[in-house]
This record gives C-alpha cells, structure tokens and sequence, in this order.
C-alpha cells in the first residue's frame, strides 16, 4: 500500500459514486495533502508518522457526499461522526498495521476538533486542512489572522499561512 494507490483509490471512490460535487473533493482533498506532505516533510517527521499523515489526509473528508446525502450538508460535526468507519474500510484491504489504522481513523474522527491536539500528525492535519478551507470559503483576513493565533502551532504551516495570504 502507498500513498499514490491511496490518492488513485480515492479519485476513484469519488468519480464512481453519485456524488455532485466530486471534482471540488477531489481538488480539496489533493491540496490538503499536499500542505500536509510538505508541512510534515519541513516539520521532520518520521517516516511513519508523515504516512500516517498523508493517509489521513487522503482521506479526511471521506465522508462528504455521504453527508450531503444523508443530512443535507457536509457539516465538519457530521465528517467527524461517520468518517472514521468509512475511512476503515477505504483502507481495510491495504495492509496497514492496526495501530497506523487507528490513528488515520482517529484524524479523520477529529479534524475539525480544534482541542486537545494530541500530535503532530493532527496539528499538521489541522493547519494543512484550514490553509485550503480559508481560500475555498474566502475567509477574511481577520478571521485567518484569529486562526492562525489560535491553532497554528508549526513553523512552515504558519508560514505557509502568513505568505499565502500576505499577514
């Protein structure tokens, strides 16, 4: 199992359902990991533990169309509800240790829980999830500017932040 079959299994989990929307989740999902493979990679991590990042970045809103379905928005509180089981059996059949598994499940059932960050591999999810999210929303510089204060915690993500939009 690698990073690009996961990227390729999930264009394909987007593209062959009946999801509206699936060229925005997939630009999405794309652009957080690559804030959260270039983060990590800046940041040091371990080679596990930037898998296990880019894994979940793959995979963090998994749960989107079906949310869209089944609530009518694809709200973060309901990503975080059926995320988790979903992003299991997206990665059931690829060989990945239990213990990577659980922590890719965990980011997915808490990338929208801004507190406790319990690790790296979450805070980096955060930060690279929100560098996406306030472009994609067109947030206003001060509500990035109240974000950033807040959650962001790395080096290269805050960065990232301030020279993307020029803080």
């Amino acid at each position: 199992m690698s990073v690009s079959d996961a990227m390729v299994k999930m264009i394909q989990f987007y593209t062959l359902g009946s999801a509206a929307r699936s060229h925005h989740d997939i630009n999405h999902f794309q652009k957080v990991w690559a804030f959260a493979k270039t983060i990590g990679e800046l940041e040091g991590l371990d080679a596990c533990t930037q898998e296990t990042l880019e894994l979940a970045a793959i995979v963090h809103d998994i749960a989107c169309p079906l949310c869209r379905e089944k609530y009518g928005d694809a709200d973060g509180v309901h990503q975080e509800i059926e995320g988790p089981s979903m992003a299991r059996d997206f990665y059931a059949d690829m060989g990945l240790p239990e213990t990577q598994l659980e922590r890719i499940c965990y980011l997915v059932g808490h990338h929208h829980t801004l507190e406790p960050v319990d690790g790296i591999d979450y805070q980096i999810l955060l930060e690279a999830d929100f560098l996406v999210n306030a472009d994609e929303s067109q947030a206003r510089k001060d509500q990035i500017v109240r974000f950033r204060d807040r959650v962001y915690r790395t080096k290269t993500g805050t960065e990232l932040l301030n020279a993307i939009y020029e803080l």
